[in-house]
């Protein structure tokens, strides 16, 4: 694999040209711009607006600054293969995509419910893509043209790209490249990736043939090897210690060393040579570069929880470009072959990808449509990308990787002078400057080498990581100079706030409270209890109190009056019953009454969905008595746990009342203020609190070891046990 790869820019174009004011989504626009044919034409389950947010008009953009002429085929009815023509045939490949969510995702809610609308269509409607649209827009390109080459990628063949468990069949299913029989598929961010291959391809060759790119994943028969010099590395073996070596004396003298070592030698032989680290380091790197990890077949982890569980583990701790290797799972009699996750981008290459020549607006087919995913993000510039906070429930890892990629001021602030002259309906509101989180921006390990050879599954889980620089002073200087170009007049921040980085600069904060807060802030502590804030990987709930203090201070300080709401996660694994209580009692407590609450959604591949369906941890090393993740599962076990995020809606009382009840905790319905819930509807009349039923045991596992005490109504286990609840 290249490890310094050819920089984005620095291809030879196939032909220079001007760049479409559209990419063409019809033959008239095609023959207006004098195209007989394209060389690419892009699927999409999202409608075409050309604007660097939407994974479409990056890709296409990109492709035609390497000299390609690219088609789109936005949102095409899957019942015939009769739309798939609409371009006529490619002459190098299609290249196909679910669009910016995946397909189930967009069109299921947590309850498997189909959703009304769907952000990503014309008038928000329902229904204009099918499930799994990968594999159903990839079998009507075969069925258009037989033998035309097909490329997919995005963010569902990304999750998809090895065995998953799908949450809406309820079952493990093989990789995507299984289904849509492409002969590549692209996961992660794939410019890199997506660049080398059309280049290859436009060049002569065969996408089939095309096995050597990083970030591609591909199926070949089963034993299959780049070269004869490859090894293979059964899977169960990477996630055990090796072999301990003795340390040496640290306390012999040197001379003694030295002498010890002569009169063990036998005569004539000869010292061995010490090879300095930076000598094993390399020589450690060119070997796992020809060396491919085993997983547990699809046909083994489809039926056994653990090799689930172990296969997901070693995929994220091979996530790394630094360090992953190459991996391989039997699909049946055949392999799928990923290798190695692409090199990030550079801030020049970021800069290169966001400032090609976008129209920044919905195609001029779609009239006066109101597409509310443009409407979200038509004022809002993404500066980075990449996420290392490693939460477990989160795809935003698996797809776009650890490591963050930057954009440079100038890219930026050039992009808000773009959006002042260039979009319509702009009055001088920057809805966001963010990306995946709003204060990663530069944030990066202090030492490249110790970056390239880390796998830890979070750089700020269970703590910050000492290696981390967490300095803002590049944000808040981002702020400033934006904040001061002519005709902006507000910059709010939209982007999800990681808190737990944010309270290490309270100069970050104290600008983004003064600044860039528009009354309101969301934040996401997801909950207050350290059960199922393990398992998600989250900070303990005194780092948002903490930045909820430093909040209110600079809100008071610079005059506003400010508030957060703060966002929740119910039935995530690892969550109990007693926890949705403990954190409802702390929301009344606190005064939050949220409006919207969400349930735990299994997305593909994440550590949370593994645990969800096989009730084992990933995040530790995994063996037949690993610990058994608790997981709610049924319907009305969920719906009571939403329901304790929303304490505050009569419409939930009957069931907490019964759930109370169920629990012991009859005490907690009443009508004073230290109760959770009134005992009777509005509008009636006052009744009798049930009476107080026994209290249900705490489950053993979950009791502080020698104890035998509960934590108080409206306090934390850690609380109660008079344990700071801090920053881990």
């Amino acid at each position: 694999m290249n490890t310094a790869p050819t920089a984005l820019y620095d291809y030879a174009p196939a032909r220079r040209a001007q760049p479409a004011p559209f990419l063409p989504m019809s033959l008239d626009e095609m023959t207006a711009l004098g195209w007989d044919e394209c060389d690419v034409i892009l699927i999409s389950g999202d409608c075409y607006i050309d604007h660097p947010s939407f994974g479409m008009a990056l890709i296409g953009r990109l492709l035609e600054a390497q000299g390609l002429r690219v088609g789109i085929i936005a949102q095409p009815e899957w019942d015939s293969a009769e739309p798939y023509k609409a371009l006529g045939r490619p002459r190098l490949f299609f290249g196909i995509t679910a669009g910016n969510m995946d397909s189930m995702i967009n069109r299921y809610t947590a309850d498997r419910k189909p959703r009304s609308d769907d952000a990503y269509t014309p008038d928000g409607a329902a229904g204009r893509r099918p499930d799994r649209a990968v594999t159903i827009y990839s079998q009507r390109c075969r069925e258009a043209y037989p033998g035309v080459q097909i490329m997919v990628g995005g963010i569902e063949a990304s999750l998809r790209r090895i065995a998953q468990y799908d949450y809406w069949s309820d079952k493990v299913r093989q990789s995507a490249l299984v289904y849509a029989k492409a002969d590549i598929l692209l996961f992660g961010n794939a410019e890199r990736a997506l660049v080398e291959v059309a280049n290859r391809a436009a060049a002569g060759e065969k996408l089939r043939d095309i096995r050597d790119v990083r970030g591609t994943a591909f199926m070949t028969p089963h034993g299959w090897m780049p070269a004869r010099d490859w090894a293979v590395l059964d899977s169960t073996t990477v996630d055990t210690p090796g072999r301990v070596e003795p340390h040496s004396d640290p306390y012999a003298m040197e001379e003694e060393k030295q002498a010890s070592a002569k009169a063990a030698m036998p005569e004539g032989a000869q010292p061995i040579r010490i090879i300095s680290k930076a000598e094993r380091l390399a020589a450690k790197q060119a070997e796992r570069q020809k060396m491919v990890i085993r997983l547990p077949a699809y046909e083994a982890v489809a039926h056994d929880p653990v090799l689930y569980a172990h296969a997901s583990r070693t995929l994220h701790l091979e996530a790394n470009p630094g360090n992953a290797r190459a991996m391989v799972q039997l699909h049946g009699e055949r392999d799928v072959w990923l290798n190695p996750p692409p090199i990030p981008l550079t801030t020049p290459e970021m800069d290169y990808v966001y400032g090609l020549q976008y129209a920044r607006n919905p195609h001029p087919s779609y009239g006066k449509a109101h597409i509310p995913a443009w409407e979200m993000i038509r004022f809002s510039i993404n500066i980075m990308r990449g996420c290392f906070g490693g939460c477990t429930f989160c795809s935003i890892t698996e797809h776009e990787g650890r490591i963050i990629q930057s954009r440079s001021e100038d890219s930026i602030l050039q992009e808000i002078e773009d959006i002042r002259d260039k979009t319509e309906g702009f009055k001088g509101h920057i809805s966001d400057l963010g990306g995946p989180t709003a204060n990663m921006y530069r944030l990066a390990c202090k030492d490249p080498k110790i970056e390239q050879s880390c796998r830890r599954l979070s750089c700020v889980y269970p703590g910050i990581c000492e290696n981390l620089d967490t300095d803002h002073s590049s944000l808040i200087q981002l702020y400033r100079k934006a904040r001061a170009i002519p005709g902006v007049k507000k910059i709010t921040i939209g982007s999800g706030l990681r808190y737990d980085l944010a309270v290490e600069s309270p100069e970050y904060v104290k600008e983004l409270v003064t600044h860039h807060v528009s009354g309101y802030l969301k934040i996401a502590p997801e909950h207050t209890e350290d059960g199922p804030l393990s398992k998600m990987m989250k900070p303990g709930i005194g780092s948002f109190e903490r930045f909820k203090q430093m909040f209110e201070h600079y809100s008071r300080q610079a005059g506003k009056q400010q508030y957060l709401i703060p966002y929740f996660i119910a039935a995530h694994p690892g969550t109990t019953m007693e926890d949705m209580l403990n954190l409802a009692l702390w929301l009344k407590k606190n005064n939050f009454k949220p409006d919207q609450v969400q349930a735990f959604t299994p997305t593909p591949m994440a550590m949370a969905t593994t645990m969800w369906h096989t009730r084992r941890n990933p995040l530790r090393k995994l063996a037949r008595s690993s610990e058994k993740v608790e997981v709610i599962r049924d319907a009305h076990s969920r719906k009571i746990h939403k329901a304790f995020l929303r304490y505050h809606d009569p419409v939930n009382w009957p069931i907490l009342r019964e759930a109370l009840v169920d629990m012991g905790r009859a005490d907690l319905i009443g009508n004073s203020p230290s109760h959770l819930i009134p005992p009777q509807q509005p509008g009636e009349k006052p009744v009798a609190a049930p009476r107080q039923a026994a209290r249900k045991p705490m489950p053993a596992a979950r009791s502080k070891p020698g104890s035998g005490k509960r934590p108080a109504a409206g306090k934390s286990r850690a609380a109660a046990a008079g344990k700071p609840r801090g920053r881990r």
